[in-house]
């Protein structure tokens, strides 16, 4: 029986669980919060599948592609869009209940779409509706467990993954904080990450706040490779009020129009589909009429839906409203971008493995190629499903190791931050690594970065109490802003969610990914021997037909 140790609680994390569970394996689930609480959760938009007899997968194709501009990996999207109605019927059977009229399921239009594909629960409240209904799956298996049927899953809450074990080059299992504040190592056969994305990054996300990069920067610590972290999406419309509540892209979908300062629809001028262009197309417009009208949000205009279909439709949203003091079925409201989903990650392949043996790594966490410079809207949760679904099937293959590696300069330290907090990280983030970004701003914020200084320990009783997983998330965060910029350094190009003003346009010769890897891996508690460098690699092999016939 193999031991599995997931680690995230958002729809990749529940599925993994839920499908190793049933596959017969051996599982413990943790999660940094209580279970229901994930990135998950909070997603409005939809989740995005060729469901229907007007669309096809070739069609859902073709527009993840283009969404990615030139980045994504072509198998990838099939494996995504193939696949994806499957995972949708899956989830129905787990018990989300999509929104349905007298037709049947009803659909929406998202940017980029060509067609209307994108199933909504709760009407913006899509999210909530998938966790919801996953939640209540894991607890149901776990009671059987308990009860000596089937086999046995474990969930631990308020549980932060703080590093991963390695031995003899091979994953082993997790160093974990409890509730407690005491760490434990857990050991396992197979890790699989499931810890989302890192919007702590940026003073402003749509993210919760436990999103703090715990498992690319446990990944990356450990050797594994990471890649297109340069890539960082920001949502165009959250709110611009405290808390950046997002306002979903399905507000735009049903007609509604972004205004500046003097009411001028600027987004015609900037792309043939105006509101509905891609999301960094959208994002940098939005902050290019924000630098010319002196920071001042501009004004997303709603009130031509009417009241009915917004309080149906966006209940979330309406609420956030109305908590602001607003009403968007009579006034155009605030918006702004606010950093929203991370394309990069740790490298996989599409079986959401990994460039180290024994480690998996699922959803936002994952660079699996999906979703390319850019990701198409609600591709998102539908990558959650179909990738930790291989994942548990590829359980059975061997592991594979990518290949071709050469050296390149970089240099990053793990350990807790010594003087620096996360508003200081987050500013500087947002300064010169924001929405749009220049190669001085880049250089100037890799320097600081260099500059902020780190200690290779753990915490220790100078930690304050209640305050462990902070400095465990401000490291991580550290970690991860120095390897982004540097990133982003190294892209000298524009392209997708990646814009810089020194090189306004793409490059051919990089329309490939560079993926990064530590060259000096070590725990938490042993500082390294020398610097750390970077080298990269270009490409994971995939399955061969062999292997994919063993795990269908």
């Amino acid at each position: 029986m193999t031991r599995v140790l997931v680690v995230g609680s958002g729809l990749a994390g529940l599925i993994a669980a839920v499908r190793a569970t049933d596959a017969g394996h051996q599982v413990t689930l943790v999660t940094k919060a209580a279970l229901p609480d994930s990135n998950t959760r909070w997603a409005q938009g939809g989740i995005a599948a060729a469901m229907f007899p007007d669309d096809s997968v070739k069609s859902h194709v073709q527009d993840t592609l283009r969404a990615g501009a030139g980045l994504c990996d072509p198998v990838a999207v099939h494996v995504l869009c193939s696949e994806g109605p499957a995972r949708v019927r899956d989830l129905i059977r787990f018990g989300v209940d999509f929104d349905r009229d007298e037709s049947g399921v009803t659909r929406g239009l998202e940017a980029a779409h060509s067609r209307s594909r994108v199933l909504h629960a709760g009407g913006d409240a899509t999210g909530a509706a998938i966790e919801a209904a996953l939640v209540a799956t894991v607890r149901e298996r776990a009671a059987r467990s308990l009860r000596g049927v089937g086999a046995r899953l474990r969930v631990q809450e308020h549980t932060m993954l703080v590093d991963l074990t390695v031995q003899d080059g091979r994953v082993t299992g997790a160093v974990l904080l409890g509730p407690d504040e005491a760490l434990r190592t857990i050991l396992a056969d197979t890790v699989i990450l499931a810890t989302g994305g890192a919007g702590e990054l940026f003073p402003h996300t749509t993210n919760p706040a436990l999103a703090t990069g715990d498992g690319v920067a446990a990944a990356w610590r450990a050797g594994a490779s990471v890649a297109d972290l340069e890539f960082y999406q920001f949502h165009p419309t959250a709110l611009a009020v405290p808390g950046t509540p997002l306002v979903s892209e399905a507000v735009r979908g049903e007609g509604a129009v972004l205004r500046n300062a003097l009411g001028h629809r600027f987004m015609l001028d900037l792309h043939p589909d105006a509101e509905l262009a891609p999301r960094d197309i959208v994002a940098r417009g939005i902050a290019r009429e924000m630098t010319r009208q002196g920071g001042e949000p501009v004004r997303l205009d709603a009130t031509g839906l009417g009241r009915e279909l917004l309080e149906r439709r966006f209940p979330t949203i309406t609420a956030a409203c109305r908590a602001a003091d607003l009403d968007w079925a009579v006034e155009s409201i605030p918006v702004a971008p606010a950093a929203h989903y991370w394309m990069g990650g740790v490298l996989t392949d599409i079986w959401g493995r990994t460039s180290l043996p024994g480690l998996f790594a699922v959803g936002e966490v994952a660079r699996t190629g999906a979703h390319g410079a850019n990701r198409l809207a609600s591709n998102s949760l539908l990558e959650a499903a179909v990738f930790a679904d291989r994942a548990v099937r590829a359980l059975r293959l061997p592991v594979r190791v990518s290949a071709g590696v050469s050296v390149v300069t970089g240099s990053t330290t793990g350990g807790l931050p010594a003087g620096v907090d996360r508003d200081a990280v987050q500013q500087l983030m947002w300064e010169c690594a924001g929405v749009l970004r220049s190669g001085e701003k880049l250089a100037e914020a890799s320097v600081t970065l260099a500059d902020w200084a780190t200690r290779p320990t753990g915490p220790d009783e100078t930690i304050a109490p209640n305050m462990r997983v902070r400095a465990y998330e401000d490291a991580n965060l550290l970690d991860l802003a120095r390897v982004t910029v540097a990133s982003a350094l190294a892209r000298e190009e524009s392209r997708g969610a990646h814009h810089r003003s020194d090189y306004p346009d793409g490059r051919l010769e990089l329309t490939r990914t560079v993926a990064w890897t530590r060259t000096v891996a070590w725990n938490r508690g042993t500082a390294p021997d020398t610097a750390d460098g970077m080298r990269s690699t270009l490409n994971l092999d995939h399955p061969t037909e062999a292997e994919e016939a063993i795990a269908c």
